[in-house]
């Protein structure tokens, strides 16, 4: 996809990501209604406020066959507030878009299973990432950023920011989560960050500006789970408590 700047009315485009800030939006929201006018503005090499009701329905229709629902359906989202709040046009035909309503259980990771993805990833910043989601259920941009001021260890809890919904909460902190956090920021003493991006030199990576890259994180779970022959489809770590890893050795 190219850039933003690359794409006919990137002045309406540079609007809608004003107007969605300014609105509160979180910044996956911002990314993902964004990169769907950057979408469609590429496919037809034309500004969205030219395009007509038939034209975005074939555009919708060729989506549907290239992408997810879960696509189609941000992309619907999207488009309509670029409409309504951009163009300033109504948005009534979009009816036509209706994703299905598919309810789905993830494939829980049962504790041993949890041992020996943790016990097979070779990186110590994957291994206590695992760790971490797994033993206080958080979801993946919560634990990427964790921050070292998030930590109670003398309560052992942990504080929790904006997470679902924009909410903050208080998460217990097992005994062996706070001690591989420990080990870890031993090893890269940022000031900030408990997961920093590791880019370059170990100087670098103690002076990251940004939390561990998401892909990577995502990547690196992926990879774990295929060299454990895990089968389960869409597996989550969501769901246990570190009591069940009382004797794994994380470090």
């Amino acid at each position: 996809m190219k850039k933003p700047e690359n794409l006919p009315c990137y002045d309406l485009y540079q609007r809608h990501v004003q107007l969605l800030k300014l609105q509160g939006k979180a910044k996956k929201t911002v990314d993902s209604y964004s990169r769907a006018i950057c979408r469609v503005t590429e496919y037809f090499s034309c500004c969205p406020s030219e395009l007509n009701p038939e034209q975005l329905q074939d555009y919708f229709a060729a989506l549907v066959e290239s992408h997810s629902w879960s696509t189609v359906k941000i992309d619907r989202l999207g488009l309509q507030f670029y409409w309504k709040h951009v163009l300033y046009k109504d948005w009534d035909w979009i009816n036509i878009v209706k994703p299905p309503v598919v309810k789905t259980i993830p494939d829980i990771l049962t504790p041993s299973e949890i041992e020996r993805l943790i016990g097979a990833t070779r990186k110590l910043r994957y291994r206590v990432f695992l760790l971490v989601t797994y033993s206080m259920g958080l979801r993946l941009e919560e634990a990427l950023s964790l921050q070292v001021s998030d930590i109670d260890a003398e309560r052992h809890l942990i504080h929790i920011r904006r997470g679902k919904g924009a909410k903050d909460r208080m998460v217990p902190l097992p005994d062996l989560t706070l001690k591989a956090l420990r080990t870890l920021w031993t090893k890269h003493r940022h000031s900030s960050w408990l997961f920093p991006n590791a880019r370059g030199t170990k100087e670098n990576y103690c002076k990251a500006k940004n939390h561990m890259d998401r892909g990577g994180a995502q990547q690196a779970m992926k990879r774990v789970v295929e060299e454990c022959g895990i089968k389960k489809k869409y597996p989550s770590i969501r769901s246990g408590t570190a009591g069940q890893l009382t004797f794994l050795s994380v470090v």
